[in-house]
């Protein structure tokens, strides 16, 4: 009677084996796909990265510019000297002296009540009219420009060049709405790396030449 007891106490261990073994194969095979999706996935986050810092990076040089063409045309003198008629031609470089640039009568683009302007719309860059560019061109201290070689050197080890300089473009919007100034609207525009990564800004500003009374007296 205890030979049957005997030989069903020695299978159960025989099974439990079997059962482990299946668990642990099952649980190595959860362990490789996640492996090979982790090593898959980080091809997309460095590609994510790069683009998150080459959009940062020409955002950054757009506002540089813009900036720039806000001090720019806060100069008294600059302002005073009037508007032009502004069109396609050789862009005009603020590097090469302080106190070039120009402020343009037309606008850039159709913005009621605005007449129409020069380009299709802000965010078609480069800004051209018949093939020639639009705008004052402006290149930050500090931002390498173009194809790095000898004669253009990288100024920061491991940063990368700039595809162009910044542009910018100053339009008088006529008299403000509270009419005690002018109104101008700057839009400027940069890219990264590459020519595929660009970023379009604009401000408006009101400047009062001479003084202004608003107490109402």
């Amino acid at each position: 009677m205890m030979k049957p007891a005997a030989l069903r106490s020695a299978a159960a261990p025989r099974a439990q084996r079997g059962v482990a073994l299946i668990t642990a194969l099952l649980l190595l095979m959860v362990i490789t796909i996640l492996g090979l999706s982790m090593f898959r996935s980080f091809p997309t986050q460095e590609k994510i990265a790069g683009n998150v810092r080459e959009k940062e990076r020409a955002l950054h040089a757009a506002n540089s510019a813009l900036q720039y063409a806000e001090w720019w045309l806060m100069q008294s003198n600059n302002v005073a000297n009037g508007d032009i008629v502004c069109g396609g031609g050789a862009l005009l470089d603020a590097n090469l002296n302080v106190n070039v640039g120009q402020i343009c009568a037309n606008a850039l683009y159709t913005l009621p009540p605005q007449p129409a302007g020069l380009v299709a719309s802000v965010n078609a860059v480069p800004w051209t009219v018949g093939g020639a560019p639009v705008g004052v061109q402006y290149q930050p201290n500090g931002m390498t420009v173009g194809t790095v070689s000898a004669n253009n050197p990288l100024l920061t080890p491991g940063d990368s060049p700039y595809a162009a300089a910044p542009v910018f473009y100053i339009a008088d919007l006529g008299a403000a709405g509270d009419a005690q100034g002018e109104a101008y609207q700057i839009d400027a525009y940069a890219y990264g790396g590459s020519t595929n990564t660009v970023a379009v800004v604009e401000s408006v500003y009101e400047i009062a030449l001479g003084v202004v009374n608003r107490s109402g007296e």
